[in-house]
């Protein structure tokens, strides 16, 4: 916790993700055939993902090396990198397969050096595949960054959990269809 204190603008909240916001970003990503998380963190959905999704290949990006080292240890069957989500989507080729990007990444409040080329890659990396889809939670009723992509993208509101503290909103983020 220490860490939204020292660096407030890349903490999204503090106190972690509860268990019934975890398993809520985890059904979201159903069907997926590989689970790319960013903003892992202390690993509270990462949790709720790796037990709704055992035999679903996952990455999960932390830039912080203390927590990213953490996740590895808790987690030995997620590919942990410690590195910007940003360079992790641009480096990614999935192929064809149905991916879920789950990001606890504080839009809002992330400096612009962070969150424009993040929602830059976000945006491109799910405009090359129709099977890819961002599930993104937020703590306000309205989307979690406006788009700039055009509109072949659509943001869905999907459940609000009210069993977080504080309560959150979770969102799908896919190419309009």
């Amino acid at each position: 916790m220490m860490l939204a204190f020292a660096r407030p603008t890349m903490v999204g909240a503090l106190l972690p993700s509860s268990r019934a916001l975890a398993l809520a970003m985890a059904q979201a990503a159903d069907g997926a055939e590989l689970v790319v998380e960013l903003g892992a963190g202390t690993g509270a959905i990462t949790e709720g993902l790796v037990q709704r999704h055992p035999d679903v290949p996952m990455i999960a990006v932390e830039l912080q090396d203390e927590m990213a080292q953490m996740l590895t240890e808790r987690f030995p069957q997620v590919d942990v990198r410690t590195t910007s989500a940003h360079r992790v989507l641009h480096e990614l080729r999935p192929g064809h397969a149905r991916v879920a990007v789950v990001s606890s990444l504080p839009f809002r409040s992330l400096p612009p050096r962070w969150s424009e080329p993040t929602r830059m890659a976000i945006e491109h990396f799910l405009l090359a595949g129709a099977h890819r889809r961002l599930v993104q939670y937020t703590y306000q009723p309205r989307v979690p960054f406006d788009l700039r992509g055009g509109d072949r993208l659509h943001w869905q509101r999907g459940r609000v959990v009210w069993r977080n503290a504080p309560p959150a909103w979770v969102w799908t983020l896919a190419v309009r269809g």
